[in-house]
């Protein structure tokens, strides 16, 4: 397995070279339509396109520094139920982990769907990113590259990476059918293309790329990466648990929550048809506010804010995948994602759990295992 071929770079310009990429890809039978991120007619926006026509990709940029949606859910939606074709998806890596989560909840099916990752080296806020890229959305992707091949990194003009991007550990794609390398890669040449299932050697054999070998500094470069990130990661972590030590912290934490729900209808892995937080549950009596505030003196409004976040948390912290699609929704600016994955790692630790790495692996909660956490059930007898 792990076949590798190069997509040729022409005219040092890798978000063409790559239009040029895909434009052969539908041409293959066995591809019926493909899920790419694309520079719209909109003024920088960029969002998931499903392209039959070759000649619509013009303006597909996957390699754009900005993560509008977590686009798993997009895949989701289109594998709920069977399809006719196949469908190539291009995903970041959180992505992918998402999407693998979602099959196992049972969202959607990996069955008429070809995975194709890219090595991801971040993203700038939704907020950020109209400035950064100003009127040319495909020179902004240029310079963004360009920059981080030069060893400057990824801070432009005052602007860098979102928080979730500078802890994400998981850089290179996994469970991808086709891996689309840029790490260690001389991408004034070429992109590495590899297959890392049958699926994906059968698409790589029918392209007919020229063929290539995996360079040796590439692992290097990838221990680097993530050494770097996780890090930034763990010094997260600490000052997270640190802001969110006790209720008081936690409160004050969470203090600009408007409970407008952005971040849990943002979660890729948030799937509940009917979210409690939606029903009657919470629609209290008038007379109910009256009561509280009589308690105290004051009651902050809307109520129930850090509620509905821990009660998030509970239901999610075992599938989060680190993607800050809910930091990035946020409209006060909560750091929501550091306190999601700050509480998972201890969850998915506990669980020794990694989300979306397998499809074989179970979520947990969703089995029963007799001799599981022995160390608890001695102690509470």
């Amino acid at each position: 397995m792990a076949s590798t071929a190069k997509i040729k770079i022409e005219g040092q310009n890798l978000v063409t070279s790559l239009q040029g990429f895909f434009k052969t890809l539908l041409q293959v039978e066995e591809v019926s339509a493909l899920l790419v991120a694309q520079h719209l007619s909109m003024k920088n926006a960029v969002m998931p396109t499903l392209v039959t026509d070759p000649e619509k990709l013009d303006g597909a940029d996957p390699l754009a520094p900005v993560f509008p949606i977590n686009a798993a859910k997009v895949v989701s939606r289109l594998t709920r139920k069977p399809i006719k074709g196949k469908v190539a998806v291009v995903l970041r890596p959180c992505e992918i982990r998402a999407f693998i989560e979602l099959v196992k909840l049972k969202q959607g099916s990996a069955e008429d769907v070809i995975l194709i990752g890219m090595d991801c080296l971040g993203a700038y806020s939704n907020v950020n990113y109209p400035s950064f890229a100003g009127d040319d959305g495909t020179a902004s992707t240029l310079q963004f590259y360009n920059s981080i091949q030069a060893g400057k990194g990824t801070a432009i003009n005052g602007f860098d990476v979102s928080p979730a991007c500078k802890a994400c550990e998981y850089p290179i794609p996994q469970n991808a059918d086709l891996l689309i390398g840029l790490v260690g890669i001389d991408t004034n040449d070429h992109l590495l293309l590899k297959a890392n299932t049958e699926a994906g050697e059968a698409l790589l054999e029918s392209l007919a790329l020229p063929t290539t070998k995996e360079p040796e500094n590439r692992t290097g470069a990838i221990e680097k990466l993530v050494a770097e990130r996780i890090a930034y990661r763990d010094q997260m972590f600490a000052e997270t648990s640190e802001a969110t030590a006790d209720l008081n912290k936690l409160m004050n934490y969470l203090g600009n929550c408007v409970n407008c729900y952005n971040c849990r209808v943002a979660c890729p892995v948030c799937y509940c048809k009917e979210c409690v937080f939606l029903t009657d549950v919470f629609d209290h009596e008038p007379s109910q506010y009256l009561r509280w505030a009589k308690r105290k003196g004051i009651l902050k409004m809307p109520t129930d804010t850090v509620f509905f976040h821990v009660t998030r948390i509970a239901h999610m912290s075992t599938a989060c995948i680190g993607c800050g699609q809910c930091s990035n929704a946020c409209p006060n600016n909560i750091p929501v994602m550091e306190i999601f994955r700050t509480v998972a790692s201890y969850t998915q630790k506990a669980f020794d759990y990694e989300p979306g790495k397998s499809l074989e692996d179970e979520p947990p909660l969703s089995v029963f295992r007799e001799d599981e956490f022995q160390e608890v059930v001695a102690k509470s007898h």
